[in-house]
């Protein structure tokens, strides 16, 4: 009963909805969020759900080198509407409109977004005075990878290495690790949204919970990709308490297929989805590399941390059943890698002349130590396993469980760091004239 009122807790917080009191929220603007004119607009107007009040920089209409185009600041007799005369702008060029009023209540609720004029704008993100991403992008992103892995591998290694029955005490870690990781899913996704809208704001944490973050969350491949993943993984956890409470292991491999299948989302809003050069092989090849690094290092810290300390007796089996999935998934692994390389650096000389090189090569020394790790379990430990022994080897795993985990972070820097512009197409002017 005790577990049955655990998962109506725990399933209540996933699926009903937190009671907020009613602040000021934009309600209309022209342009709209992340829109294309046709023509260049004369005027800004926004409109709130409550009476405002607005001082003179309340919207700022920016242009991309910073340059101010909007006039003096014009509040509606009931407060409703703010607006302003905006001059100055030209086809084919990208607006940044920033905003700040004060309700009612006191709070100051804030937004930013951009539009273009004949032209897609760039996404918020990218706003004139947002912020470069910094360290705190890096361990979000880094976190979620290493939740990611935790739920995936565990998973691959219990449905497809330790099949049928095994120990209670091993079962249930297997289910406190995955429920706890799909839960750090959703929790460290929120805060990676979170610090990726804060730097385009530009707000201290307290204003920016008054933000207006919508075309963030609806108008970015970064935020549909927040949206939909933190949606699905509320399934996932629910199936993996469905399963831990009822003793329904076969919901195990919904929950498995879904969250391999959400991974994906991270790869339509990544630099193989949405830099110059993608496509859909891109994406694919990206998706492939990051669920063969969450099976890879999900499955060695699962053998380290879940079945050496729990189930001596699956030493072998576990090893061995692993050791044959790692060999299938690490060449997975290399090969989509080696393809994304190639996509991402034009030149050979980019390993080493630029950020995004530099981290590449970072992130392959890193990779090369951890399979030079497994390589050796491979050749010298498994043997011993197969043929009856029982070789210390759980530090030796914990420590190839860290070089991944440093894989891991390598991974989540070389997301946040933009990779070197594609050349340009030659013309067929410069074709003729060679």
């Amino acid at each position: 009963m005790k577990r049955v009122g655990l998962l109506a807790a725990a399933l209540a917080a996933l699926v009903l909805p937190a009671t907020a009191n009613a602040h000021v929220v934009l309600s209309s603007a022209y342009p709209d969020t992340q829109s294309r004119l046709p023509t260049a607009p004369t005027e800004v107007r926004l409109g709130f759900s409550q009476s405002v009040t607005a001082g003179p920089s309340a919207i700022q209409v920016l242009a991309a080198g910073g340059r101010l185009l909007s006039g003096d600041v014009r509040v509606s007799d009931d407060g409703l509407v703010v607006s302003v005369p905006v001059s100055g702008l030209r086809r084919g060029d990208a607006y940044t409109i920033r905003w700040r009023v004060t309700g009612p209540d006191g709070h100051s609720p804030a937004g930013v977004y951009n539009f273009g004029i004949g032209v897609k704008p760039p996404p918020p993100t990218e706003a004139v005075g947002a912020g470069a991403t910094t360290w705190k992008d890096d361990v979000a992103r880094w976190l979620l990878f290493a939740a990611l892995a935790l739920v995936i591998g565990p998973l691959a290694v219990r449905l497809l290495v330790l099949r049928g029955p095994v120990p209670e005490r091993l079962e249930r870690r297997f289910h406190v690790v995955t429920t706890v990781a799909a839960f750090a899913v959703i929790d460290v996704g929120v805060a990676a949204f979170v610090v990726r809208a804060s730097n385009a704001l530009q707000l201290p944490l307290a204003d920016l919970l008054f933000g207006d973050l919508t075309p963030f969350a609806q108008k970015t491949r970064f935020g549909v990709a927040f949206l939909v993943m933190t949606v699905g993984f509320a399934i996932v956890t629910a199936l993996l308490m469905l399963a831990w409470t009822f003793d329904r292991l076969d919901l195990r491999w919904p929950a498995f297929a879904l969250a391999a299948l959400l991974v994906s989302g991270l790869s339509l809003s990544s630099h193989q989805g949405t830099e110059p050069g993608s496509s859909v092989v891109s994406e694919l090849a990206d998706w492939i590399h990051l669920l063969a690094a969450c099976v890879w290092v999900g499955g060695v810290a699962t053998l380290a941390l879940l079945v050496w300390p729990a189930a001596p007796e699956l030493r072998r089996r576990a090893f061995v059943g692993f050791s044959r999935l790692a060999v299938a998934v690490v060449g997975v692994l290399v090969l989509a890698g080696v393809y994304l390389a190639l996509v991402r650096l034009p030149e050979l000389s980019d390993l080493w002349e630029t950020g995004y090189g530099n981290v590449l090569l970072l992130k392959l020394a890193i990779v090369a130590i951890a399979l030079v790790w497994g390589g050796v379990h491979h050749t010298f430990v498994r043997p011993r396993l197969e043929a009856g022994g029982q070789p210390r080897v759980r530090a030796s795993l914990v420590g190839e469980s860290a070089v991944a985990v440093g894989v891991l972070l390598a991974a989540a820097v070389l997301t946040n760091v933009a990779p070197p512009p594609a050349p340009p197409a030659s013309t067929p002017a410069a074709q003729s004239g060679r």
